[in-house]
């Protein structure tokens, strides 16, 4: 992975152990400070912080009200929501990443789940942080995860093969593209892409680069691209994939027996979907079969990070 392919992923800046949260202290979040910052550059952000509220600081709140929540302190009711809502307007334009992992629960960054107050009532516990929020409706296909939620091994698997995706798009894209650029980007993604939905889409954009003005389909190929990515997989779409791959290799009867094997083990949660994803990959290498051995469906992100090793639920 080239440093242009390196995932840009913006992060409350308290799970990199940063002491901005509201007592003083940090939430550092040990698989992304210590796992995936191996492989990805952050960009912290505390919106608390940079409204200008210190560290330490009174407790913030979601208080309801006819305009919608306002963000404010618990002791004092002070109201944050405008200065919160001007930051967002400033910086979410600026926000060039390929993901964002929240604090979970935040009055200003939970990304579900956030408490909203009326008085001293709690009325639900089902909204989002007004700086989450705003980020969230500004870039609605942007993969968006909160720590808390990334302790779930199929969760984070997710989130992470998006980010690396989007980083490898975002290269593409940043570039001097030419048509056949974009055709090889689709033909390395096609079984990833067919692991979450049809891929006929983005192969009809694709396909298209060489006739259609180059920004307009840069921007719907980008949009189909990512939208695909959204849906998510499953142990039924991850077989469909690997029989495709299967189908691709030329094979005695003795190894093909043995994969269709492995994937009908996977199909019946025996096994890790890294098991058959190995298997293959190895297959693909010794036959030579460039196409195969190239899908990004075989490696979406590091090795290192080992995400695929879990059994599926």
């Amino acid at each position: 992975m080239g440093d242009t392919e390196r995932p840009r992923i913006a992060i409350s800046s308290c799970l990199l152990g940063v002491p901005v949260r509201y007592n003083g202290g940090h939430s550092r979040d040990r698989f992304l400070d210590d796992t995936l910052s191996q492989h990805v550059d952050w960009i912290p952000i505390c919106p608390e912080m940079e409204i200008g509220l210190g560290a330490p600081r009174d407790a913030l709140r979601l208080e309801d009200s006819e305009g919608g929540p306002h963000l404010v302190t618990r002791r004092t009711g002070q109201d944050h929501t405008e200065p919160m809502n001007a930051l967002a307007t400033s910086r979410i334009p600026r926000l060039d990443a390929d993901g964002y992992v929240f604090k979970a629960k935040s009055p200003s960054c939970g990304v579900r789940g956030v408490t909203l107050h009326r008085g001293g009532t709690v009325v639900d516990h089902k909204h989002r942080g007004l700086f989450a929020a705003a980020v969230m409706d500004a870039h609605p296909l942007l993969p968006v995860e909160d720590e808390g939620r990334l302790h779930d091994p199929v969760l984070r698997e997710a989130f992470v093969e998006r980010v690396f995706a989007h980083a490898r798009l975002r290269a593409l894209l940043e570039g001097d593209w030419l048509p056949r650029d974009l055709m090889a980007f689709q033909a390395r993604h096609k079984m990833q892409i067919m692991s979450h939905a049809s891929y006929q889409e983005t192969g009809r954009l694709a396909a298209a680069s060489g006739t259609r003005p180059r920004e307009p389909l840069a921007t719907e190929y980008a949009e189909a691209f990512k939208s695909a990515l959204t849906h998510r997989t499953s142990v039924g779409r991850h077989v469909n994939a690997l029989q495709h791959c299967l189908g691709m290799l030329d094979l005695d009867h003795v190894l093909r027996d043995d994969l269709l094997d492995v994937i009908e083990s996977y199909r019946a949660r025996r096994v890790a979907l890294s098991v058959p994803m190995a298997l293959l990959r190895h297959h693909a290498r010794r036959a030579e079969a460039a196409y195969l051995a190239e899908q990004t469906y075989f490696r979406p992100y590091p090795d290192e990070l080992a995400l695929r090793n879990h059994v599926t639920p």
